[in-house]
């Protein structure tokens, strides 16, 4: 990976976000993708999509890629889901965040999708909202990479980040989402939430990012950053 000296503080207004998003979609393949991105392209259904994301929420995302296979490989389809029943879900989920919760809310996607979208998931993102327990994150990620829909999909990563680089100023993940349907150019709607989810997970870490090894750190103005390496 190229190292790159701490940069200084920078103007924010000039954020070159074209010569950062080419730097990551270089240089983010060198490390484990997120999820639902590290999925083949053969698993990656809106379905399975949908199911996986819900179970990740509040959870390492090297735990659901345990989980998620083993409730795929007994069931994989609405029907076959609802058949298995919310205690064998339990049983087959466990030990992600929140089990209990996301069994019965599985159980419930299940019904939904049976009986008002035929069976199928809905291409549509207020659809993907009424589902139990599915938020913003995971509607547009389905959309986005089930679907190849325009969307972006923004999770914690992605609103540190983007806040960090002064890109936007803004408080929540969901006003981050907006802020981003306004300024981000178009052809970075599917690619930004896997290319900084990567980057939160391996180099612009929480508590102290690696701002010396980041192939980005000459652009960023680190904007709160407090403590970094």
């Amino acid at each position: 990976m190229m190292n790159s000296p701490i940069s200084e503080p920078r103007d924010t207004a000039a954020f070159d976000i074209h010569a950062v998003m080419t730097i990551l979609q270089a240089e983010m393949p060198r490390y484990q993708p997120p999820l639902i991105e590290g999925m083949g392209v053969d698993q990656q259904t809106p379905l399975r999509i949908l199911i996986a994301t819900v179970l990740s929420l509040r959870t390492k995302d090297t735990l659901t890629a345990q989980i998620a296979p083993r409730l795929f490989a007994a069931a994989d389809t609405p029907a076959t889901l609802l058949a298995l029943g919310e205690e064998r879900i339990t049983e087959l989920i466990y030990p992600v965040g929140f089990y209990r919760t996301k069994a019965s809310n599985i159980v419930q996607i299940c019904i939904r999708l049976i009986e008002q979208f035929d069976g199928t998931v809905p291409a549509d993102l207020d659809a993907l909202l009424s589902l139990p327990g599915v938020g913003r994150k995971t509607a547009n990620l389905v959309l986005t990479i089930g679907f190849g829909l325009p969307g972006i999909c923004v999770d914690t990563h992605v609103h540190r980040i983007c806040n960090i680089w002064g890109y936007v100023q803004t408080k929540t993940p969901d006003a981050t989402e907006f802020a981003l349907r306004e300024k981000l150019p178009s052809e970075y709607w599917i690619p930004m939430n896997g290319l900084l989810v990567t980057l939160g997970q391996n180099i612009c870490h929480p508590t102290s990012p690696r701002c010396s090894i980041c192939p980005i750190a000459t652009y960023c103005p680190r904007i709160g950053v407090t403590r970094s390496r």
